[in-house]
């Protein structure tokens, strides 16, 4: 019998027939944990999932991922529901995740405490960056839905504790899908406005989901780059949301945020009927310590007897006028008899005296300077002439003279000894009046 042999690619295109025929298989719900998660990056997610006996190869493609309100993560204990398929190209069974819940908590609340933690790791909750509300604001942009409860508390509030302030509505969606970018825009918005010193946003109350729209990362970072201060008032006032951690200031709900942000008309009332209370009670204190020290200076003697007064200045006056003119004298006195000691000692002097005893002697000095050199002249000139006659008397052609010579071999060595030549050398004679050329015909030993 003849066999029928398979290719890989057709038995492995079988066995994928039969997994994605397979009602068990197109709709899988599985409990497990997440390990060697990597998403990638054209956005797919590649993981395993496991349990203390086995493991699964998992994918969970973009278009599927992108709902997700939390980040998987290595060691997170996950539901998850999608259909078991055969990837061919490996010939490896994995779940193809359509769907992803954290195991034994809200996907909701966990995305919530991730994204929490990251912006307090990066610095955004710190209260060095929180900016000061301003006392008396002059405009405020309020953001929210302009058919909320939440508007009409806040211009309500804001209607009544203070008037004078502006109130500006930037209209804003505060939930579904596209709210997120929404308030960004809105706090851009309100930012390039002229004159905001103060931004409102807030919602009324709801569920987690209906707030989501404020615990969105790009929300997040927009308050915090507002150049404007924020007061957050989002939900009721057990609701906190990632808004009301980043916000400058954060309140408890629309109503709060509008207290919050502009001081009471009474209040302030009552403070300047307090002011003007101490400005008149200050007023009536200085005036009484002010006419009671005019009493005291009316009592005093210079007042009472402005003559003897006079007559006292006039007497200390006169006093210091003598007292000046001695003390001038003296400096005079001083400056005269300086003068005149100085004058003394310059007769005493006489500079003209000393500048020819000065030339007298310049001139004696100059005298025997000369007559040390005409004498040190004198005693080198007698060395000169000694030495010269010696060199006369060791000058070898003196001696030449007397009937002398001097012999010199070719090379112009002296010949000392009559064995530095032989026969037919030719040698040079040096006579006192020239040179002889000979050469040796005989040598006669001594």
């Amino acid at each position: 019998m003849e066999h029928k042999y398979l290719t890989v690619t057709a038995l492995t295109k079988y066995i994928k027939k039969k997994f994605d025929v397979d009602h068990h298989l197109t709709n899988v719900y599985l409990r497990g944990e997440i390990s060697n998660f990597k998403h990638h990056s054209r956005g797919h997610m590649y993981m395993t999932i496991k349990d203390d006996m086995a493991s699964i190869r998992a994918v969970m493609f973009q278009g599927q991922n992108s709902l997700l309100k939390f980040k998987p993560e290595n060691g997170m204990k996950v539901l998850l529901q999608g259909n078991i398929s055969i990837f061919e190209a490996s010939g490896q069974y994995q779940l193809y995740i359509q769907d992803m819940q954290p195991d034994g908590i809200g996907s909701l609340h966990l995305a919530y405490e991730q994204l929490k933690e990251k912006l307090r790791l990066e610095g955004l909750f710190n209260t060095e960056h929180k900016k000061q509300l301003p006392t008396f604001p002059k405009k405020i942009a309020v953001l929210t839905s302009p058919t909320g409860a939440a508007i009409r508390d806040i211009v309500t509030t804001l209607e009544r504790r203070y008037p004078l302030v502006d109130l500006i509505i930037i209209p804003i969606l505060v939930q579904g899908k596209f709210s997120a970018k929404s308030i960004v825009e809105g706090i851009e918005k309100a930012n390039k406005l002229t004159g905001i010193d103060t931004i409102i946003l807030g919602r009324g109350g709801g569920s987690i989901e209906e707030l989501w729209s404020f615990n969105e990362e790009i929300v997040a970072r927009a308050i915090f780059v507002s150049e404007v201060p924020i007061i957050s008032a989002v939900g009721h006032e057990t609701d906190f949301t990632i808004s009301d951690l980043v916000a400058d200031v954060r309140a408890a709900t629309p109503t709060g945020a509008a207290e919050l942000a502009v001081p009471s008309r009474l209040d302030l009332s009552e403070r300047v009927i307090q002011l003007n209370r101490m400005l008149e009670h200050s007023y009536q204190q200085q005036l009484k310590q002010a006419n009671e020290k005019l009493q005291r200076i009316k009592q005093t003697t210079v007042f009472r007897f402005p003559k003897r007064f006079l007559e006292e200045k006039e007497l200390l006056l006169d006093r210091i006028v003598e007292e000046h003119q001695q003390k001038t004298e003296l400096f005079m006195k001083a400056k005269k008899d300086r003068w005149n000691l100085l004058h003394t000692q310059l007769q005493y002097v006489r500079p003209q005296l000393i500048i020819r005893q000065r030339r007298e002697r310049w001139l004696q000095f100059d005298e025997r300077l000369k007559n040390n050199i005409v004498r040190i002249l004198q005693d080198k000139k007698i060395q000169f002439t000694n030495k010269l006659n010696q060199l006369e008397l060791l000058d070898p052609t003196k001696i030449m003279r007397r009937g002398y010579s001097i012999a010199y071999s070719n090379e112009d060595e002296i010949i000392y000894q009559s064995e530095q030549l032989s026969i037919n050398d030719e040698i040079k004679v040096k006579l006192s009046d020239g040179v002889i050329h000979a050469n040796v015909t005989k040598i006669e030993e001594k």
